[in-house]
């Protein structure tokens, strides 16, 4: 059967109840907590970072998924896996030693992916592609929530699937940026595993059916 995980992303939480919202996900049919996190360097925007991870470590009861939107990831992955994430993507154009990144992580018996913004080609992972357990794909310039979907985004899935296949690979597929109740489907059904959604879900009058919704 085709994976279908939805994997709400905690930028878009009310960090003045961000137990709440954490709670809600729990008795919710999300998969994952996607967690963004930026520096202001490597995209114009700042998050969070461990402050919030412990609390995350405290509450979440599900898979926690760390998107590092940062610069030199490696110097940080381990106090992310020390605060509980179970899978932690970097960048490829923010990691130069991204073969030695990956293998780190899985080192510590966390899964590991490859992030690729917009603009980077999927042949890029050719030589990765049989070392990740997650391909995620940007479908909106990473640094803000609440973007509009880069249409594509469908061509680079497809690109994707092929490299996975081809290399024997088991990777998922992730996408995030500007994913709704109008193209979640789609995006299911062109290869992707795995959908963050952020804005999608907790502006939404009901977070909770809203993820139900994301899944059919």
């Amino acid at each position: 059967m085709k994976t279908k995980l939805i994997a709400p992303s905690l930028l878009s939480a009310d960090f003045g109840n961000l137990q709440r919202d954490i709670e809600m996900l729990n008795n919710s049919q999300a998969d994952w907590f996607h967690i963004d996190v930026m520096d202001g360097r490597f995209v114009p925007n700042i998050s969070f970072g461990f402050p919030v991870m412990k609390t995350v470590q405290q509450h979440a009861k599900k898979f926690v998924d760390v998107h590092l939107m940062i610069v030199e990831p490696e110097k940080y992955v381990d106090e992310f896996i020390n605060h509980g994430a179970d899978l932690i993507s970097v960048h490829y154009e923010a990691c130069t030693h991204l073969h030695r990144t990956i293998h780190h992580i899985q080192s510590k018996g966390v899964k590991a992916g490859v992030v690729l913004n917009p603009s980077t080609p999927v042949l890029m992972l050719e030589d990765i592609i049989a070392d990740v357990d997650l391909v995620l794909l940007m479908s909106v310039n990473p640094g803000f929530g609440g973007q509009k979907f880069i249409e594509n985004t469908y061509k680079k899935i497809a690109e994707t699937k092929d490299l996975i296949l081809s290399n024997n690979s088991t990777a998922l597929i992730e996408i995030d940026g500007g994913v709704n109740l109008d193209n979640a489907s789609k995006l299911f059904e062109a290869g992707a595993d795995v959908l963050v959604a952020g804005n999608a879900v907790f502006s939404a009058e009901s977070p909770e059916r809203t993820i139900e919704l994301l899944k059919i």
